[in-house]
């Protein structure tokens, strides 16, 4: 590979908030590492890349899976040689349910996947952003870190304050090796992770949120989209961005400010 080009990982590739990042960063001339956590989705991510003119390198991991994380960076290493952008995006929605229903496996596998999942990206990551200094954009959520009106969300919520701490942290520790950390915070986008959450008894649980004028100011009922989160993702992971750490970056239409 050409030494200018830049290498980008995204995990997550399988759809939504991934699939059009991988498709924005390959646009954009970087070569883009597309994690799936089937090696299925990873092809058919890579495959989409490469007809709109853009370079992949499709891989399959579990990002919960310490061993298997140092594999995919390892291989990173070997094939491309140089790591410049990681935008850890997998994550689940998991059990939503009344605090007292939630099974403690059910808990482990949303944090596992959400937030160790996120800090075994970054970790194994470090090593090769380092050589050159990098970007690291984590995707958390509205959930939260500034909305909590989604009653019975608590593991997942939980997960995505996690990833806001963890970046903060991060992004002051990794500063001095010049890698900057920062994190988007999509509202309701237009994605298929709903149709992965398992909600029960949700219902009348909590105190319901009252909206003004609908859920989002500045759009009504109508949801973000994908491509607009991979546009904020990728101005952070821009030269354009080049003073920017430590920063969230709220894509949801003015949803949280109403909640």
């Amino acid at each position: 590979m050409a030494a200018e080009v830049k290498v980008a990982l995204v995990t997550g590739v399988g759809s939504g908030i991934g699939r059009a990042t991988a498709l924005r960063l390959a646009a954009d001339g970087l070569h883009v590492v597309a994690l799936g956590h089937r090696q299925g989705s990873a092809d058919d991510a890579a495959d989409e890349i490469r007809a709109a003119g853009g370079s992949a390198l499709p891989l399959a991991a579990d990002v919960g899976d310490a061993d298997a994380m140092r594999e995919v960076v390892q291989r990173i290493d070997d094939e491309l040689g140089r790591l410049d952008v990681v935008v850890a995006n997998a994550g689940i929605n998991g059990v939503w349910a009344p605090l007292e229903q939630i099974d403690p496996e059910e808990w482990r596998t949303t944090i596992a996947t959400n937030l160790t999942g996120t800090f075994l990206t970054v970790r194994f990551a470090v090593p090769l952003l380092v050589r050159r200094g990098g970007a690291i954009v984590v995707v958390s959520s509205i959930n939260g870190t500034r909305t909590f009106s989604n009653s019975g969300a608590s593991a997942y919520a939980t997960s995505k304050a996690g990833q806001l701490a963890f970046a903060r942290m991060v992004a002051v520790e990794l500063a001095p090796r010049r890698i900057r950390v920062n994190v988007v915070c999509p509202g309701a986008i237009d994605t298929e992770i709903s149709d992965n959450t398992e909600a029960r008894d949700t219902e009348g649980l909590g105190v319901r949120a009252q909206y003004p004028d609908g859920p989002i100011p500045l759009t009504g009922s109508e949801p973000g989209t994908p491509e607009q989160v991979a546009d904020a993702i990728a101005f952070l992971a821009s030269d354009s961005a080049s003073h920017v750490t430590g920063a969230e970056l709220f894509v949801d239409g003015g949803q949280s400010l109403v909640v």
